[in-house]
């Protein structure tokens, strides 16, 4: 249930606090809204974009969320305007075993079951338009094939002669189930269809949440899911959502999606929820328009990247800033004691497991072990070009002497400033001194710093990144090699990369643990996501459809005689 403690204001007072007009609120209910797009003004005056990021993280997660929000009630606790902008959860992982993504204790958004569940169905939106081309295309498939020759005098339609073997396009439905992982369609043939493979992601995957999240406004985003490669013909040409004619009706199914979420925190500050694209398939942010919807109403938005700053942080720049030009003022890395003993390598920490008993004990030895995880981080942040602050996440067992201990082993590594958050059991009281390091932060003068620039070689950039994670080289396969040439041939090589790995490695090797050093990575094939604008470039397999675990979370969640939701996370 919600923290239920805390008095929530209406929506409409939330809005009116933060400066959003009344014309342009669209109210969900008393406790949830959209912002119309239309209230974005190119000309107003901006605030300053936080950027929080982490070390390479453990399966638990290590409060990049509560880091966020906390931080945005600590910077009103010490007298500015702010909000915060995260990305809305997958009902995927709220019913599987990692929870919800609402944040924690004094430091949530809510009511959090609003945000965890539906929200305003933007997911289901986004799940609807990504079905439909599914449908569009084995529909003209199947009528290509039934017709024949006499396909276009019927129809007045060109042939699109659909390879079937390589449509691109699969399914999507927003939850975990590996049994879709790899399906068959049209079984049995005739009025079924055409016989063929596919197989279901989850809504989080579709690049249709990537387009979301970084359309600049509503006709941008139409011409986006016109471009995307849905699949090739049997001469290897692109077969686009513009060439399929579904791209319009796509469209509309995401008219109000468009438009970002507003909810509030546990102290009334103003969140922003829009998009939730992953951190390895995709870019890992929520949208730019919820990032310019902010930046004209505060004088800092915080913003969440996904993962470490190998991934989400690594993606905000080389895909969502170069697309916007909306750069972070400062970089914010989230640490955590336990994230740091795990980089040691000792242990395999999963979720619904208790944490080993070395984890909570007090052991500096141990953690200095796994702290050079933390300097690469810094380092990796600094490299961009901003100051970078780490936030140490405190938990109930972490030790005065260790938390010492990481502190100074920020400072001595190249962070600007480090202080211990206490957001969880605090609030905004809990982050005031790290608020007060990033206004400082935010007020330096600096310029983002890219690895690689547009038209540097396609197999370039991906050598460059390579070795940005420490690796000798990148090894590709032969089906990367070809794709890197049809990738070519399209003349869409100036895309940024998009690198597909593990986020619980600095490497591409899930085991490889703390600053993995004489490694190569692997990279098994590229993948265009030309709405989005970028090229997937894939460093071993990264599962787009998880599946339900022994103990999913699902078995707490009920309702009771009163209507509440109990047991959701």
């Amino acid at each position: 249930m919600s923290f239920c403690a805390v008095p929530l204001l209406p929506i409409t007072e939330i809005a009116r606090n933060c400066g959003v007009p009344e014309q342009y609120l669209i109210p969900y209910g008393r406790e949830v809204a959209k912002v119309d797009l239309q209230m974005i003004q190119p000309d107003a005056k901006q605030g300053k974009l936080v950027l929080v990021s982490a070390i390479t993280p453990t399966p638990l997660g290590e409060g990049k969320t509560v880091t966020t929000i906390g931080l945005s009630q600590g910077l009103n606790f010490i007298g500015h305007k702010a909000i915060a902008c995260i990305r809305q959860p997958s009902l995927g992982p709220v019913f599987g075993v990692k929870g919800g993504a609402a944040g924690g204790g004094k430091a949530q958004v809510l009511p959090m079951e609003k945000l965890n569940l539906h929200l305003t169905g933007d997911i289901h939106a986004i799940t609807a338009a990504h079905d439909l081309a599914s449908a569009a295309l084995d529909a003209r498939l199947y009528h290509e094939e039934h017709l024949g020759e006499e396909f276009t005098a019927q129809t007045q339609l060109p042939r699109l002669n659909i390879d079937k073997n390589r449509i691109v396009w699969k399914r999507v439905i927003d939850h975990n189930d590996r049994a879709l992982r790899r399906i068959k369609v049209g079984v049995g043939g005739g009025v079924n269809g055409v016989e063929r493979e596919d197989g279901f992601e989850i809504s989080a995957a579709s690049e249709l949440m990537a387009i979301l999240a970084l359309a600049s406004d509503l006709q941008d985003m139409r011409q986006r899911i016109g471009r995307i490669i849905l699949a090739y013909d049997t001469q290897g040409n692109p077969v686009t959502a513009e060439k399929l004619e579904v791209a319009g009706a796509m469209t509309v199914l995401l008219k109000e999606a468009i438009n970002p979420n507003l909810m509030q925190t546990a102290e009334q500050t103003p969140v922003l929820i829009h998009a939730g694209p992953f951190a390895n398939i995709a870019h890992g942010n929520s949208s730019v328009l919820a990032d310019k919807v902010g930046l004209q109403l505060a004088d800092y938005v915080v913003t969440e990247a996904g993962f470490g700053s190998d991934m989400g942080m690594e993606k905000f720049f080389n895909i969502k800033y170069r697309q916007t030009g909306v750069a972070p003022s400062c970089v914010v890395l989230v640490a955590t004691v336990r994230s740091l003993k795990s980089n040691s390598g000792r242990f395999n920490i999963k979720p619904g497991q208790a944490l080993p008993a070395e984890v909570t004990q007090c052991n500096v030895e141990l953690l200095a072990e796994g702290s050079a995880n933390l300097g690469w981080h810094i380092q990796n942040a600094k490299s961009y070009g901003l100051p970078v602050i780490v936030a140490i996440n405190r938990f109930p067992y972490d030790h005065d002497e260790e938390l010492g201990f990481v502190k100074q082993y920020a400072l001595e590594h190249g962070a600007c400033a480090c202080e211990i958050s206490d957001a969880f059991t605090q609030g905004g009281a809990g982050t005031q001194a790290l608020a007060r390091h990033v206004v400082a932060a935010c007020a330096q003068d600096n310029a983002v710093i890219l690895p690689y620039v547009d038209n540097m070689p396609l197999a370039e950039k991906i050598q460059t990144m390579a070795k940005k994670y420490g690796a000798r080289q990148a090894n590709l396969s032969a089906q990367a090699e070809q794709n890197l040439a049809e990738i070519q041939q399209l003349k869409l090589d100036h895309l940024p990369l998009c690198m597909v790995k593990t986020p619980l490695s600095i490497s591409a090797d899930p085991n490889l643990k703390n600053v993995p050093t004489d490694f190569d990575v692997e990279i098994t094939r590229l993948q265009l996501s030309a709405g989005a604008g970028f090229i997937r470039v894939y460093a071993g397999n990264v599962m787009t459809m998880p599946g339900l675990g022994t103990l999913p979370a699902y078995r707490q969640i009920d309702i009771d005689a009163a209507g509440n939701i109990v047991g959701l996370h």
